[in-house]
């Protein structure tokens, strides 16, 4: 690792001791759910689980892949479990959520990639809290049908927000995110708005793994092209030595320009900030990106 570059200070957090995350906390442990905030090891986990907010991860904790900025484990998945969509739905009740994320591992093993178990996770949640809006933040389905994955969660039960985070420029692909592509990543977004134009789309990119500015504010333009609604922006933070380096702490001024430049470019929603994550704000993002959106009518 680079020794001369530091952590800022303005990347720092405070370690999780409210009360309101030990009661996020039991509310996970006593449902036997898995939630990204923790095998992600996320910064945002105490200002997040103190307001009762949490991103689920359903299909288990064990990823197919083994991406170089992922704190996730890599290995060979268990079964599913039959129950998980309706633990969740019940953990969402329970922590009276009126925004829920819910995401994944990859799961290249399975047939639908998955997708069928956030179709049933939906429905669930739908059950328990009718008022609740969903956004899911999915994985990209890469060599799976589309008529059981994008089609399915398009149009059958379809919710709120679509999330796939892009991650990274297109020049990284190889050596960050080897087993995905970045343009399969691009077509999905795409053509899911193309299914259900009602859907708010999202994307995240991370910065500082050795991207150039140009390369940025390009995956920008692809974005828009594949008429996606809401960006989010965040400084990489290295889980561990067996990760990708970071190769730069960007400034909050550069958090700013980067910001700027994304809603010159046309996004209904941007997220620019070192410690922005994909379901950070996300249900305060989520009420503002709506109004937006109907005001512009």
């Amino acid at each position: 690792m680079n020794e001369a570059l530091k952590k800022p200070d303005w990347i720092r957090v405070r370690a999780p001791i409210s009360q309101g995350y030990k009661e996020t906390s039991e509310i996970m442990r006593k449902n036997g759910l898995h939630t990204v905030c923790e095998e992600a090891a996320c910064p945002n986990i105490g200002e997040c689980w103190e307001k009762k907010h949490a991103t689920f991860m359903i299909l288990g904790s064990i990823c197919t892949r083994a991406c170089r900025f992922c704190n996730i484990s890599t290995g060979v998945p268990l079964t599913l479990d039959p129950h998980e969509p309706q633990k969740v739905a019940n953990s969402t009740a329970k922590l009276g959520l009126k925004h829920v994320v819910i995401t994944s591992v990859d799961r290249d093993d399975l047939e639908d990639g998955g997708a069928g178990h956030f179709i049933k996770t939906i429905f669930e949640i739908r059950q328990e809290s009718p008022n609740t809006t969903i956004e899911i933040l999915t994985p990209d389905f890469l060599r799976k049908d589309e008529k059981i994955t994008i089609e399915r969660l398009a149009i059958e039960c379809p919710p709120d927000v679509f999330n796939h985070n892009i991650e990274t420029v297109p020049s990284l692909y190889q050596n960050i995110r080897p087993g995905s592509r970045y343009f399969n990543s691009l077509y999905l977004l795409k053509k899911v708005k193309e299914l259900n134009s009602k859907l708010f789309t999202k994307s995240g990119l991370m910065v500082g793994i050795g991207e150039e500015k140009d390369e940025i504010l390009q995956v920008m333009d692809d974005l828009r092209s594949a008429n996606v609604d809401f960006i989010t922006i965040g400084q990489y933070l290295r889980p561990s030595e067996k990760h990708a380096e970071v190769k730069k702490y960007y400034t909050l001024d550069e958090f700013r320009y980067l910001e700027r430049m994304a809603w010159i470019k046309g996004f209904l929603m941007v997220s620019s900030s070192p410690l922005t994550r994909s379901s950070y704000h996300a249900d305060s993002d989520f009420i503002k990106m709506r109004d937006k959106r109907n005001n512009d009518k």
